[in-house]
């Protein structure tokens, strides 16, 4: 069984929806679980917010601190250890799938658990996928959980 475990968060309901699977299997094999925020500012330096950095980094910190910190008190409940960690892109640096993958070793992480969109064809194109990109560059297990509303897509097309 899985000893460490991180499950990255956004504040969306896939990726609440991965966090309690995460759990799940933490209790199960009574695992460490980081629950991980990434703050990204790069749409930032490229319009006219950038003015505004200090305001939306510190707006974006806060929402970090807010949901690892709801993380922390459902882990809490649910018997699970663990402590969370917000990291930050650098400017000129990483993408969210290769900073994930960097925490995930500096975390010793032997599974990840995260949500995906399940998206398909020309919006999988267009928005881009964080779960597939760092399925790319992962060096550990990485379990995908769909999004409530991509299961609820597949079984409605298979039923």
């Amino acid at each position: 069984m899985y000893s460490r475990i991180l499950a990255p968060i956004d504040g969306s309901a896939t990726s609440a929806h991965a966090f309690d699977e995460a759990i799940r299997i933490a209790r199960a094999g009574n695992a460490v679980l980081q629950a991980l925020y990434v703050v990204d500012l790069h749409p930032v330096v490229y319009d006219a917010t950038a003015a505004f950095y200090p305001d939306i980094r510190r707006t974006l910190l806060e929402e970090g601190h807010r949901l690892t910190s709801e993380a922390v008190q459902r882990m809490a409940r649910e018997g699970v250890s663990g402590a969370p960690r917000i990291a930050e892109l650098s400017l000129t640096g990483d993408d969210i799938a290769a900073c994930i993958a960097r925490c995930a070793e500096d975390f010793g992480a032997e599974l990840v658990v995260m949500g995906t969109h399940g998206r398909r064809g020309w919006r999988r194109l267009v928005l881009g996928s964080v779960a597939e990109g760092f399925m790319r560059v992962a060096r550990c297990p990485v379990l995908l959980v769909p999004g409530r509303e991509a299961e609820q897509a597949a079984e409605a097309s298979a039923g």
